[in-house]
């Protein structure tokens, strides 16, 4: 029999333009066409080698000459016990000679196939009948690379000689130096095998006819396709865990110094996967940016192969820049840059494919009796998380009534998913992208409290930063960040990208906010700590420069703004120092103080700040960076340096503002409601600030901030009980619309005159609301501030904020028999930082220790 070599995956040259090296696209097409060009050389050849020749006996090849080198001979039929997809004999490559030019003319060869046993009725073509040639894996898809195996399934109608075709179909693939995955089936072998192997049915669902019966192959597809679909929630949930598992063991591709191409997570195998799930009708297919990814991939793992002449999947460093250029790439860093850019898409669009496969599966293990096709839908609940944004089947998505032209909206809705632990919609993100207005320079205060309500969510913000990032909306949001994103580190200490790493230390960071005066600060710094990576020099002089621009464009005041410049340029000063110098010298104290003292006024404050920064930045950058030592380090530098400060500025006690003395004259009470300021005058009383609260959480509204000042100067008296007591919040509705002023005013005025029980309304509407859990928040704290007043006693409170939580707070102080005199309150992001003067019934500060300690417990009971 004379038969054809086939093409072999021999280097595809790339034309190269005047320039001398070849253009990107240039590049790229050459590869494409080689691989259509090399599949459809690989068909005819195949179909040649199923044709029937007149049969003949031939005698047995000697082990030598017929067993395919490197393994054993195949046993015929006997094997159709082998996977479909998957062989028993995988004879390497580099085991065998060159089968000719890739996809060249074939070139005629005589070779002999195994024993034959009788002839074979044949249909049109010669081509026996009720037989046909199969492709699985990469071939089927046209998608084989250089170094890629060839998958084959030998299908028939239970012919008894069907091993001597077989013999004449592997023989030859084995002697071409291929490597080659073989069985042989029935259809009804092949359908049981794959519902027992999840490899084989993923194999069969790409299945594509080579040469052979048409009919035979089609019955094939439909009964695996059938089979798949029915058995759907069990095969799916087999097939989630695999890939977790198989994402343990790879790691992520995008964030990986040597990744394996394939079966890292973001790899090419994931995007064959989620074929496989669309195949079973649960989600849609690949939208056109994974397959994109999927075919930037796909070059890379060609042109690798091209490069090292092997079948690795694994793309090491020495590799990388001859892989860049044979791509038409500037250098290493870009190629990794482009993988990382295409893993995080893969990665992204295969998150939401999964979260809908979870959900089915779900769906089907608590589907109601007698219905048991999983038909019947309660009606679908949408809760409101957030101002614009709701709850609806486990994701976070627009209200309806969600004004596009708020252009804090993009940021709030994406807070509120982090901060419930949700998901953003798909759809909602597109919409969001496309639609919504985004804030303006300056930023409003709306928009940047977003942003730092988004970071504060921690862990939770990860994937919420990302569906932004892949959106496009976070480059939109901060032009900067383009200069970091999927920007390689190659240092093996680092585990991500620049941009991953900052926004994963930001999400550390958020377990530290306690630990500072301004957790905003915190979050903001730690996000830009390393932007200046993406300019040449020294990245945190760069960075700090880079920082003040975005801190400005945020909206911050001039003095915060250099609070984060400090923090950016000196975020290295803690650790390095603590690990490189002798921190029993005062000379490396002094170090400390003179960088930190580049924000006057607020030394304590940076350093506080860098002290947080350097464990979150250490703990995001991977465990060879920070440990129990360099911690223990750093915190007593950081100690020292606090100790040869003068101790920082107690907080002070909020003063009466002009523009509220004369409301504060009336003899009896006056409410004013201006948007979302609300200002109330009235003499004080025990509880005043507490039941004020309760009346705007009834109405649905977040305080924001909030100033108490009790002045006896106001009315001329000097007892507690004679002075007035001026509340100025700054307070913005949960979600929805504002509550009408008319509405809001009345009912505080009715709290005022003792006719409206504001504790039994707020449990009422507590029983009737149902809590989400939402993030792992740090714990509250409650401090007394020692010595920060002579005439009363100091409550910090720090807590992750919640409707209701100033009405909580109050409570707790009013059942100790304390009453505020002053309070300044603030909700930076998620974060309550408040600050309460308060005394006993005699007007007095709290002196035993027992007392304090009791109020202490007491605060924290009530914000658990």
């Amino acid at each position: 029999m004379t038969l054809a070599h086939p093409p072999a995956g021999g280097r595809a040259p790339v034309p190269a333009p005047a320039g001398g090296a070849p253009s990107r696209e240039a590049a790229r097409a050459v590869l494409a066409a080689a691989r259509a060009s090399r599949a459809a050389a690989l068909d005819r050849w195949l179909a040649s080698l199923l044709a029937t020749a007149p049969p003949h006996s031939a005698p047995a090849p000697s082990p030598r000459a017929a067993a395919p080198r490197g393994g054993a001979a195949p046993d015929g039929a006997e094997q159709g016990d082998a996977e479909a997809g998957a062989s028993h004999d995988k004879t390497s490559r580099d085991d065998l000679p060159s089968a000719g030019p890739a996809g060249g003319s074939p070139s005629g060869s005589s070779q002999t196939g195994g024993s034959q046993s009788g002839a074979f009725l044949t249909g049109d073509g010669g081509m026996p009948e009720g037989v046909a040639l199969v492709a699985v894996g990469s071939h089927a898809r046209r998608e084989l690379t250089p170094g890629g195996d060839l998958d084959l399934v030998l299908l028939h109608r239970g012919l008894a000689g069907v091993a001597a075709i077989a013999d004449r179909v592997w023989y030859p693939v084995w002697d071409s130096g291929l490597r080659l995955d073989h069985s042989v089936r029935t259809v009804a072998e092949a359908r049981t095998v794959a519902r027992g192997d999840m490899k084989a049915a993923l194999g069969l669902l790409s299945a594509r006819r080579v040469a052979g019966d048409h009919a035979l192959v089609d019955e094939l597809r439909a009964a695996v396709l059938t089979d798949w679909r029915a058995d759907a929630p069990v095969r799916l949930a087999e097939l989630s865990a695999m890939c977790r598992e198989r994402w343990e063991a790879q790691g992520e591709l995008a964030f990986l110094l040597e990744p394996d191409l394939k079966e890292a997570h973001g790899g090419l195998r994931d995007v064959h996967v989620m074929h496989a799930v669309a195949a079973s009708w649960v989600a849609s297919a690949p939208d056109a940016r994974v397959r994109a990814a999927h075919d930037l991939l796909l070059d890379i793992r060609h042109a690798l192969h091209e490069v090292t002449g092997r079948s690795t999947d694994r793309l090491v460093l020495q590799e990388q820049a001859a892989v860049a250029r044979a791509l038409g790439l500037l250098d290493a860093d870009v190629l990794q840059r482009s993988i990382a850019e295409a893993a995080r898409t893969i990665t992204y669009g295969a998150s939401h494919l999964w979260r809908r496969v979870d959900n089915f599966t779900r769906a089907k293990h608590r589907q109601p009796p007698g219905d048991p096709q999983g038909t019947g839908r309660r009606g679908v609940e949408r809760r409101p998380v957030g101002d614009g944004a709701v709850e609806h089947e486990g994701e976070v998505v627009l209200a309806r009534n969600a004004d596009l032209s708020d252009p804090a909206l993009v940021l709030r809705v994406a807070a509120a998913a982090a901060q419930t632990g949700l998901p953003l919609g798909l759809a909602t993100v597109a919409r969001l992208a496309e639609h919504a207005a985004l804030p303006r320079v300056p930023w409003p205060a709306a928009a940047r409290d977003a942003l730092v309500s988004l970071l504060g969510a921690g862990p939770a913000a990860i994937a919420v930063w990302e569906a932004l990032d892949q959106a496009g909306l976070v480059v939109r949001l901060l032009p900067d960040w383009e200069r970091v994103r999927n920007r390689p580190q190659r240092n093996p200490v680092h585990r991500f990208t620049v941009d991953r790493h900052l926004v994963e230390t930001a999400a550390g960071a958020a377990a530290l906010t306690r630990e500072v005066a301004r957790p905003d600060l915190l979050l903001i710094g730690a996000l830009l700590h390393d932007i200046g990576k993406g300019w040449p020099g020294d990245h945190s002089k760069s960075g700090a420069v880079v920082a003040r621009d975005i801190g400005a464009r945020l909206g911050f005041p001039e003095a915060d703004v250099r609070v984060l410049e400090t923090v950016v340029r000196h975020h290295l000063l803690l650790p390095e120092t603590a690990t490189r110098r002798d921190i029993d010298d005062p000379v490396t104290v002094q170090t400390v103080i003179a960088a930190v003292s580049e924000a006057p006024g607020r030394e304590r404050e940076v350093l506080d700040l860098l002290a947080a920064l350097a464990a979150a930045d250490g703990g995001a950058t991977g465990p060879a960076a920070w440990g129990a030592w360099k911690a223990g380090l750093v915190a007593e530098l950081a100690r020292r340096a606090a100790a040869a400060l003068s101790g920082g500025t107690p907080p002070p006690a909020p003063a009466l503002a002009a523009d509220h003395a004369a409301l504060a004259r009336h003899d009896g009470a006056a409410v004013r409601v201006t948007g979302s300021r609300i200002t109330i005058a009235a003499p004080d009383r025990p509880g005043l600030l507490w039941r004020a609260a309760g009346v705007l959480a009834l109405h649905r509204l977040a305080v924001k901030t909030a100033r108490v000042v009790s002045s006896p100067s106001v009315s001329g008296a000097s007892a507690p009980s004679a002075q007035t007591a001026v509340l100025d919040f700054t307070a913005v509705p949960e979600y929805g619309t504002p509550p009408d002023p008319a509405g809001l005013e009345a009912d505080l005025r009715r709290m005022l005159a003792g006719r409206l029980d504001v504790a039994e309304r707020l449990e009422r509407r507590a029983r009737s609301v149902r809590i989400r859990p939402g993030v792992t928040v740090p714990p509250p704290r409650v401090t007394i501030v020692d010595d920060a007043s002579r005439t009363a006693t100091v409550v910090e409170v720090r807590a992750h904020d919640r409707p209701g939580l100033l009405w909580r707070v109050g409570q707790a102080l009013g059942s100790c028999g304390l009453q505020v005199r002053a309070a300044q309150v603030d909700t930076l992001g998620a974060e309550a930082v408040d600050v309460f003067y308060v005394v006993d019934a005699q007007g007095r500060p709290l002196d035993a220790s027992d007392a304090l300690d009791a109020v202490r417990d007491r605060v924290l009971e009530s914000l658990h």
